[in-house]
């Protein structure tokens, strides 16, 4: 029996327009080459039927078993995404060069297929420059630096593309410090040193700018001096962003200068360097003083509003973008996302999420990421969720926005999905799962997560070791929580604010208020978060007099409180029962700091008010409050109630605790309580089988004891 070819029995061609194509053939007007052409028309998943009929017109014509037509068979199936078609085709091939091998390792690598691509280019009998190449940018750009560091000191012959990949890749993935070494292995490399071109010297700048390490950047400017490179646009566009970034603006304004045509781009770096230093009036003269500004221009503007907190400013400039005729671009679109954002402008938000989807970049990776941001800071988790739902395409930054917005909202399993379907991995990642795992009380599997990481090698840095201290603390375990400082220690994060920061909510969590204090007067304190996580431990701790003496500390040392700091101060006026400091606090967050209460300070003042048994004044303040009353105030209330014997409010309390909150024990109880000290027994008993009915338990109190 006669085996025929696979792609011969899958495929039958329809009755369609390429019929007209198959009579051309047939007749001789069109030729191999014409049908060639066509194939590289099939660049989509959509155009794939059509790449299949023309296929099987190369059987019918017997141009199939050509090297040339076969490479161009496979090229359709490996742009069209449909890589088990290709690699059918890739087998059966009578004939394959370098070029058909090196086709199917990109094509794998594009899907994020990294082990497909390694085994074969591992088999490939004959590797030429292009296969080092592919493989060494497709692992750096899926964040696989491990791998693709091993297969370039395999590489026996590397030219300049290998060394931008392999250094790009450090920088694109947050390891910029190992691209400015590789850089100067290269330089010192008398051989290697000679790869060193145009681009790779932009990319080193980049480098420096990410890095804001001036006195290397203008080691490369002097390099490009002295050995006369010829700045191009992409080499001065890229000097004029590191000297942006570093602060050096003057320089940057001389680089401009020197070119001769400079272009968009490079007043674009210059822009965008004078918007970050906080010089607007010079950012917005190079905006004035070019001739029609491209979109690029605008953005740059729009952008630079962004960055200095002018979210109105960014949206009057887009108005007038689009009155003088300039079409947004996805870039223009996340920049405006960012400045609804900034200013929680919810409605101008979905104005333009409807904007963007009708002139068709609501799919773009980047436009989509800033709307899951705006939805998300805008407190529309459910919005972000189901937007997120409706995509096709995501790139690691939306994924890792995911991860966060459903950890947010509790959907933890969500999370742990995205996080599970990524084909790639950051260290941004594991962070955001292990912060989401800790935010949702997951001890256990942000543990799992961290033996992983270990088991991995993977590098973690200070988000990911505060996180796991954190969720030491939440359980009070102390010796977990020192566990893991140790594991800090070794990696040199033993003096990071961050860490020590956390170290200290846990001595305090765990009743160690005193090591904390220690730790807290032995450390630097750069910002408000020290000072806070000191304060709420002396809080929590009933150390009221002592928060009130750190609050003043603070503030003679000029440390501005925020919001967090206020809710400190507050319990630790209700924990003292100083409820005339704390409603003068209360009110000079916002009278004298600008500081707006939410609802979280007036559940400590009512907390406060119960507490010290102005319960009238409590009421009082549930009534005035521009928030809806949760279950915690009516708690804190009803438990003031019970203290200090207010029957008649605390039957009126636990009956509206009963409405919002059916599932609070609690409520139950004490209302029980409340008819049975009055007499009223047949009221308590109905209350009893009430919760029988009902199916609730009184939950029993229960201690953690670290040995």
């Amino acid at each position: 029996m006669v085996s025929v070819p696979y792609y011969v029995t899958v495929w039958s061609c329809p009755r369609t327009i390429i019929i007209r194509q198959m009579l051309a053939v047939r007749h001789g007007f069109l030729d191999g080459h014409s049908f060639a052409h066509l194939l590289r028309s099939c660049n989509t998943h959509c155009s794939i039927q059509q790449g299949k009929q023309i296929h099987l017109l190369f059987l019918k014509t017997g141009l199939d078993s050509s090297l040339f037509f076969g490479n161009c068979l496979l090229q359709m199936y490996a742009r069209c995404g449909h890589l088990n078609d290709a690699r059918h085709l890739f087998d059966e091939m009578p004939l394959r060069n370098s070029f058909s091998w090196n086709t199917l390792i990109e094509a794998y690598l594009k899907q994020g297929e990294k082990e497909n691509s390694l085994d074969l280019f591992n088999s490939m009998p004959h590797k030429n420059i292009f296969s080092w190449n592919t493989v060494i940018a497709g692992f750096t750009k899926c964040g696989d630096l491990k791998l693709a560091s091993k297969l370039f000191d395999e590489m026996p012959l590397r030219n300049a593309t290998a060394w931008n990949s392999m250094i790009h890749g450090y920088i694109r993935h947050g390891q910029p410090q190992e691209g400015l070494r590789l850089f100067k292995k290269l330089n010192f490399d008398p051989v290697e040193s000679s790869r060193v071109d145009n681009f790779v010297l932009a990319t080193i700048s980049s480098a420096c700018a990410n890095l804001e390490i001036l006195d290397c950047g203008k080691q490369v400017h002097t390099r490009i001096v002295v050995n006369a490179v010829e700045l191009d646009s992409v080499l001065g566009c890229s000097l004029v962003n590191m000297y942006g970034k570093c602060g050096d603006l003057d320089s940057a304004s001389r680089i401009l200068d020197l070119m001769l045509d400079p272009d968009e781009y490079s007043l674009s770096a210059l822009i965008s360097g004078y918007a970050n230093c906080g010089r607007w009036v010079d950012a917005r003269r190079v905006f004035d003083g070019s001739n029609n500004p491209s979109v690029v221009l605008w953005n740059s503007m729009i952008a630079g509003c962004v960055a200095n907190n002018r979210g109105k400013e960014a949206l009057e400039l887009f108005n007038r973008m689009r009155s003088d005729g300039i079409w947004a671009d996805p870039s223009t679109f996340a920049s405006v996302m960012s400045a609804c954002s900034i200013l929680h402008m919810l409605e101008n938000g979905r104005q333009m999420h409807g904007h963007a989807c009708k002139v068709g970049v609501v799919n773009d990776v980047i436009v989509a990421s800033t709307l899951v941001d705006m939805y998300s800071k805008c407190g529309c988790l459910e919005d972000a969720c189901k937007f997120f739902d409706q995509l096709e395409e995501f790139d690691m930054i939306l994924l890792n926005s995911m991860i966060n917005v459903y950890s947010s909202c509790g959907r933890i399993r969500d999370a742990k999905r995205v996080f599970e379907i990524m084909p790639c991995r950051s260290l941004i990642s594991w962070n955001s799962m292990i912060v989401g795992y800790s935010h949702n009380s997951c001890v256990f599997e942000a543990l799992e997560l961290l033996c992983e990481m270990h088991r991995l090698d993977l590098r973690m840095d200070e988000v990911s070791m505060a996180s796991l201290i954190s969720i030491s603390a939440n359980i009070c375990s102390l010796k977990l929580g020192e566990q893991i400082f140790a594991r800090a220690t070794t990696v040199g994060l033993e003096s990071n604010d961050i860490i020590c920061t956390s170290l200290i909510n846990l001595y305090c969590k765990c009743g160690n208020v005193e090591d904390g204090q220690r730790l807290f007067d032995e450390m630097r304190k750069f910002s408000e978060v020290p000072w806070n996580s000191m304060l709420m431990g002396y809080a929590t701790n009933g150390y009221g007099i002592e928060a009130l003496k750190l609050f003043q500390e603070m503030r003679t040392a000029g440390v501005s409180p925020n919001d967090i700091t206020f809710l400190g101060v507050l319990s630790a006026c209700g924990h003292c029962g100083l409820v005339e400091e704390g409603m003068r606090w209360f009110f000079a967050m916002k009278n004298d700091y600008h500081i707006e209460p939410m609802v979280e300070h007036y559940s400590v003042m009512i907390d406060m008010f119960a507490r010290a048994g102005f319960l009238e004044e409590a009421v009082d303040f549930i009534d005035r409050m521009p928030f809806e009353t949760d279950a915690s105030m009516l708690s804190s209330l009803l438990r003031g109630c019970t203290a200090f014997g207010n029957e008649s409010l605390g039957r009126k309390v636990a009956e509206q605790l009963i409405d919002l909150d059916p599932d609070n024990s609690a409520a139950y109880v004490q209302l029980s309580s409340i008819y049975a000290n009055r007499g009223e027994w047949e009221r308590s008993e109905e209350v009893r089988k009430m919760m029988q009915e009902r199916r609730i338990r009184k939950s029993p109190g229960r201690s953690w004891v670290d040995d």
